[in-house]
């Protein structure tokens, strides 16, 4: 095994899953490696563009390049396509519309929609966007976000109804209980009446990629319900992330909330 490589990819793994920028020394550390050898592996990855460093601080952190790769990857394995069981079960067992979404800024874009068979349902199209942090889906991505991307979130929040969340530490809180609890909730922050409850979908490395979640009107999800929704979300979430890994038998059963 090439174990230039192996170090080289260990480093990367170690920037993509990291919520700040690093140093020399940390990040040798980290994968085990000598400080000389480490360095010499961060200029070429400098130099190839998946690696970028901060002159003032010496640091180091992921480059758009790497964010690239994933994202082609994940086009390759088209996640619409492979999380569409999941979002047809829990369409059947909810009776919701339910949606697959995806961070992009601070808005979250939809990349599928599933219709509520019900004839009052929450409106929303294909490639539509949303403010993140007011939709269930976009909360529970940026829930996975480093404390510092929320802190500046934190500082720029404006209310779109009277249920908003527009103070900075309540939004923190609330990115803490999504984290805890693994599922987010949308009590009419976007639309007044409309209501939500989602979960986030990792890779198989256990990042957050997308989200999967339930929306309707906010006479039917309301909050006495969020708590079943939320282990429907989470179970439709595994499933997802059961495709993503490849265990196509496993994805594609029936999924048990209460399992």
């Amino acid at each position: 095994m090439n174990n230039t490589l192996v170090n080289g990819m260990a480093l990367l793994e170690v920037l993509a899953h990291s919520d700040r920028a690093l140093g020399v020394s940390e990040l040798a550390a980290r994968v085990d490696l000598g400080k000389s050898n480490a360095h010499r592996l961060l200029q070429t990855l400098t130099e190839l563009g998946y690696v970028r460093r901060d002159a003032a601080t010496g640091t180091y952190a992921a480059a758009i390049r790497l964010w690239e790769l994933g994202t082609a990857m994940i086009d390759h394995l088209d996640l619409r396509q492979l999380a569409l069981p999941a979002m047809e079960a829990l369409l059947a067992r909810t009776r919701e519309s339910v949606h697959l979404s995806v961070l992009d800024g601070d808005e979250v874009v939809y990349l599928h929609k599933l219709e509520s068979p019900e004839p009052v349902r929450a409106y929303s199209k294909i490639g539509g966007r949303a403010p993140a942090r007011c939709v269930a889906t976009g909360k529970a991505l940026l829930a996975a976000q480093g404390e510092a991307a929320l802190k500046g979130l934190a500082e720029t929040l404006h209310g779109f109804t009277p249920k908003s969340i527009t103070d900075a530490d309540a939004f923190l809180q609330e990115m803490a209980g999504i984290r805890t609890r693994g599922y987010a909730t949308n009590a009419g922050e976007w639309q007044e009446t409309v209501c939500g409850v989602a979960a986030p979908i990792h890779d198989p490395a256990g990042g957050v990629i997308a989200a999967i979640g339930v929306s309707g009107p906010a006479e039917r999800l309301r909050p006495g319900r969020f708590k079943a929704l939320g282990s429907e979300v989470v179970a439709a979430a595994d499933a997802v992330e059961r495709a993503l890994a490849g265990d196509a038998d496993t994805a594609a059963a029936p999924f048990d909330p209460c399992a």
